[in-house]
């Protein structure tokens, strides 16, 4: 498919000297980097502290005594469980 995108123009030149450097194209460079940004995107999206076995949050996190309306505290809580 062929589409129009404004780039900057030093973000262009970066580009257009890797790719030259890299014995490829503009385009497979820049949907190679497009697949890459969005496979991590993908990878770096958590669940919810939902429990499996009855409907709502798990009772860790419900004894842990976030507001779940605090965005920040329920993203804090699901870092410090991924650092474990």
């Amino acid at each position: 498919m062929r589409t129009t995108l404004n780039i900057d123009d030093d973000l262009y030149r970066e580009v257009k000297a890797t790719a030259a450097l890299r014995g490829c194209s503009v385009t497979s460079l820049i949907e190679a980097s497009l697949r890459e940004a969005l496979a991590s995107s993908e990878r770096s999206i958590l669940p919810m502290p939902i429990s499996s076995r009855q409907p709502g949050f798990a009772e860790e996190f419900l004894a842990s005594g976030i507001d779940i309306n605090d965005t920040s505290a329920v993203l804090g809580f699901i870092d410090a469980g991924e650092n474990q």
